[in-house]
């Protein structure tokens, strides 16, 4: 089983109302992160876009339906055509969410949490080393924002999450955005949440934007960046380095220069962060 390929710098996600703009006028970024399930086809625009696209940037993959902590047995259709696309347009790494999206072949269209047990962990750990047994790579799990907890749970997310990683050996994307999200909902401290991840092993961030709703947040990907994700992802350049980052957009997508400007507030605090953790050894 093949480990992540290496890939560095500031990606953006590859969105349809940007295909023309990238190709006309490439921008200054490292790499593209398509949605893998948009590109699940034989043919067609996305495929033709994708492939001009591949041609100038390197890419990641990243799926929403391996509902890899689900009951519902393992889709291996679906996971043939992801192979299939992998081996079509060799991506840096292949990436989904820590979560279950439905059962009994009922789609939610969400991505839930999954309750924090033993019993939980050993099956989502036993998946994820069947999906990359078939895949042949390490996969990068996702952790989601959540809503509500389960009575049932024996751990922390951050425990649980970590236990996954180190015991099927996968990587992780941490989302930065989720994290923040769900330490506001579920009143914890967000720094602990990082301090227990696993150094070695998480190899992507995401940051987004999300709605304020005074006594909760929600993870919508519809607005940029606010101030305290911002900070979070500061000190998360503290704890991991200069980790390969994205700005994640889905919903009320403004022209490409808006997110390419977002994505330079990255850089600059990256920046930053380095200057400071020099001059701290010094």
């Amino acid at each position: 089983m093949s480990a992540s390929t290496s890939l560095t710098g500031y990606g953006l996600g590859l969105r349809r109302q940007h295909y023309e703009a990238i190709l006309e006028q490439p921008p200054a970024l490292d790499w593209f992160e398509i949605l893998t399930e948009n590109y699940l086809v034989d043919g067609g625009k996305p495929l033709h876009y994708l492939e001009r696209v591949r041609a100038l940037y390197p890419v990641v993959m990243h799926g929403v339906a391996l509902s890899i902590g689900g009951t519902d047995a393992l889709n291996v259709d679906y996971l043939q055509r992801v192979k299939n696309l992998a081996a079509r347009i060799e991506p840096a790494w292949i990436s989904d969410h820590l979560c279950w999206t439905g059962v009994n072949g009922l789609n939610m269209h969400d991505l839930l949490p999954l309750p924090y047990t033993e019993d939980t962990l050993k099956h989502v750990v036993e998946r994820v080393q069947r999906v990359q047994d078939f895949l042949g790579r390490q996969l990068l799990l996702e952790n989601v924002s959540s809503y509500l907890s389960y009575y049932a749970s024996e751990m922390t997310e951050w425990e649980f999450v970590r236990e996954v990683a180190e015991r099927a050996d996968c990587h992780l994307l941490l989302d930065i955005n989720n994290v923040y999200v769900s330490a506001i909902n579920h009143a914890f401290d967000p720094l602990d949440y990082l301090r227990h991840m696993p150094v070695q092993r998480v190899r992507q961030f995401h940051l987004a934007g999300h709605l304020d709703r005074g006594d909760y947040l929600i993870d919508t990907h519809d607005h940029p960046v606010r101030a305290e994700v911002w900070d979070l992802y500061a000190q998360a350049l503290q704890l991991f380095g200069n980790v390969p980052t994205m700005i994640e957009r889905d919903d009320n997508i403004p022209p490409l220069p808006e997110l390419l400007d977002e994505l330079s507030i990255a850089r600059d605090i990256a920046a930053d962060v380095a200057v400071a953790v020099r001059e701290k050894i010094a």
